[in-house]
């Protein structure tokens, strides 16, 4: 196996294992709706093997950031439909992300909705809203009886994703969001069926996958986690309960024919993530670094064993990277100052390399 030789997860062939991670941009204005300038970055960097689209909201309430956008309004639905198309026109694959915030927003960014974890515990933090930055709020915590509810939303935002025309749909279940909450012992405090084990704390992310995958097929379903990560208040700071939770997760999973798992972790190939993959047995994708820039030669090292590599800021400042990576090219620098900026500077106007 190499970078750059095909290799088929799920309904999917990809021509090169090169996974564009998904990158909050918040270019989506208060509606969101993808307009014309999501088109054109989407597209730009359609030579990636498969492209993850940024963070989408499945309800309002779900909404994590400013300009988020959505899969909720028909408008957003149309709006990624032009996406999809331009990268489909290009020759290349999209997946859409779906996440829901759980306590990771603010009821001035999520219009002014109650917000919703598995447990009354706030993040000690600050988050950035409409109306400038606030500390998190304390969330409700979900009743039992409304859990099948956020289940269906997933649902419907993935069948809203495919009817967007995206190739499949990877559920957000790291980085502190709400499915993460369910599986981080420091969110999760309830005492019903749902917390607790570490066998309790993974049933919400399992059935959820296992909802998800009735409803648009294991061959188009991904699942995204970030063990021990200890982002946004999500801490798993005990080795021998985090390998608990994710052996459980793994074994609720594993037998439903998902299309790839996705892992960041900073040591892929440490004993945590490689006893995670021959527990999940299907294909796996590997996020090097999340603090630190994943590098071709970081992105080679896992491809022993790996089936893709999920890279960021290097696809992000690079639209052409599979080209470069492949020729061993310079790359373009990631101007840190407009990843959440509005507009075109700093997200459509990196240059392609010039031969």
């Amino acid at each position: 196996m190499n970078l750059f030789s095909p290799v088929t997860l799920g309904e999917l062939t990809l021509p090169n294992r090169l996974v564009m991670a998904p990158l909050t941009r918040s270019r989506s204005g208060l509606d969101g709706v993808p307009g014309d300038i999501v088109v054109e970055y989407y597209r730009q960097r359609a030579s990636m093997g498969m492209l993850v689209s940024e963070g989408t909201y499945p309800s309002f309430a779900g909404q994590a950031f400013v300009r988020q956008p959505g899969l909720v309004t028909e408008a957003q639905i149309a709006g990624w439909k032009r996406v999809t198309d331009a990268v489909h026109a290009d020759g290349g694959l999209i997946i859409a992300q779906v996440m829901h915030s759980g306590r990771v927003t603010h009821q001035e960014t999520n219009g002014g909705r109650t917000v919703l974890a598995p447990s009354a515990l706030a993040i000690d933090g600050f988050t950035r809203t409409y109306a400038g930055k606030l500390p998190y709020p304390v969330p409700r915590a979900l009743d039992l009886a409304e859990l099948p509810e956020i289940i269906e939303e997933f649902v419907q935002g993935s069948r809203n994703a495919i009817a967007a025309g995206f190739d499949g749909v990877e559920l957000h279940g790291a980085n502190g969001y709400l499915l993460h909450e369910f599986l981080a012992p420091s969110s999760n405090q309830r005492d019903d069926a749902y917390g607790g084990s570490p066998a309790n704390r993974a049933r919400f992310v399992i059935e959820t996958t296992a909802a998800v995958v009735e409803a648009i097929g294991a061959g188009r379903t991904w699942l995204r986690i970030s063990p021990e990560h200890n982002v946004q208040g999500a801490l798993e700071t005990d080795p021998t309960d985090t390998l608990e939770t994710y052996s459980a997760l793994a074994d609720g999973i594993a037998p439903l024919g998902l299309a790839g798992l996705s892992i960041l972790h900073k040591e892929p190939s440490g004993v945590l993530v490689q006893h995670l993959c021959n527990r999940f047995g299907g294909p796996v994708l590997i996020n090097t670094g999340f603090g630190t820039i994943t590098s071709l030669k970081d992105a080679q090292a896992v491809m022993g064993w790996a089936d893709a590599v999920v890279v960021g800021r290097p696809a992000l400042a690079n639209p052409d990277l599979a080209h470069r990576w492949e020729q061993d090219l310079p790359l373009n620098e990631p101007d840190h100052a407009t990843f959440y900026t509005e507009g075109a500077v700093g997200y459509t106007d990196y240059p392609f390399w010039k031969n």
